[in-house]
């Protein structure tokens, strides 16, 4: 296992601090502010650790309220709000300085057979021979300030290769669309809980810059915001992170300084795994 991959899985490991209290440390990835990925795996790890093994993780909705400092512990209170014959939920609430930063709706189920049905894996690129985000970012080092090395080659978790390149330093009007492989950095542990909790914090990645691909922005660009609004995730099937997964990711719409984003995220013998859907912030000043 890679040391990175280490570090999140630790992140995961929540302390418990009274009943459905629980307390998760923060991850500084130099932006300041919590990553939001990290903050969804922690409310779920937080949740699952009040339900028994036999409810998995289908869905959750969560709303992003405040930015959190990346330089302090994040409180996970879990609130027991329904446990059915086939079906739980949890309301987690996520707090730093007496004050909630991030709130989700959690539901688990218990195992179940039914009808299948799903969409199908867009024909693309494979993994193998596409290069990496950091290998691509790598050959503009020159051009980013060296104040932002530290931040933006920094090992990640994740390792992600885009099928679609965008040129974050001098982005071009293109599709609403972005597509990406992604797996864990390192071996992952059987369980399909953690698999989840990390397949969420990396469904945070990617995601909402793809809504400013038409409009000729990135991340970097100036005098421009995005940020998270809300993120709402659905697991259909069992995965394994130690294999490549494609997030197909599209943009619909964009309006009233927001934009939506959806995407699908298929293994690689093309089962739709889980399906995303998340609308942020996106101003120009």
């Amino acid at each position: 296992m890679s040391k990175v991959l280490g570090e999140l899985l630790g992140l995961l490991k929540l302390e418990l601090l009274d009943d459905n209290l629980f307390l998760g440390q923060s991850q500084d990835l130099g932006f300041h502010s919590v990553f939001g990925g990290q903050v969804i795996g922690q409310a779920l790890s937080a949740a699952k650790q009040t339900l028994t093994d036999d409810r998995q993780l289908h869905s959750f909705h969560s709303y992003f309220l405040r930015p959190g400092d990346a330089k302090k512990p994040i409180t996970y209170l879990v609130e027991v709000t329904r446990d059915g014959r086939s079906f739980s939920t949890r309301r987690v609430q996520a707090m730093q300085n007496g004050k909630t930063i991030f709130n989700l709706m959690a539901s688990f189920q218990i195992e179940e057979q039914g009808f299948e049905h799903q969409d199908q894996m867009p024909d693309v690129a494979g993994p193998d021979g596409l290069m990496s985000m950091f290998d691509l970012q790598l050959q503009h080092k020159d051009k980013i300030p060296e104040s932002m090395h530290d931040t933006i080659f920094a090992e990640r978790p994740i390792e992600f290769r885009p099928v679609k390149e965008y040129d974050w330093l001098d982005p071009q009007k293109s599709e609403a669309r972005n597509q990406v492989w992604m797996r864990a950095k390192g071996t992952m542990p059987d369980d399909l809980s953690i698999n989840k909790y990390v397949l969420g914090y990396a469904s945070d990645y990617n995601f909402l810059p793809t809504a400013v691909h038409p409009h000729g922005k990135s991340i970097w660009s100036r005098d421009f915001q995005i940020a998270t609004i809300d993120h709402a995730m659905w697991f259909h099937r069992p995965f394994s992170f130690n294999d490549w997964l494609l997030y197909d990711i599209d943009s619909p719409s964009a309006s009233s300084g927001r934009g939506l984003v959806r995407g699908k995220i298929f293994n690689r013998a093309g089962e739709l795994v889980a399906s995303t859907v998340q609308e942020g912030v996106i101003r120009q000043y």
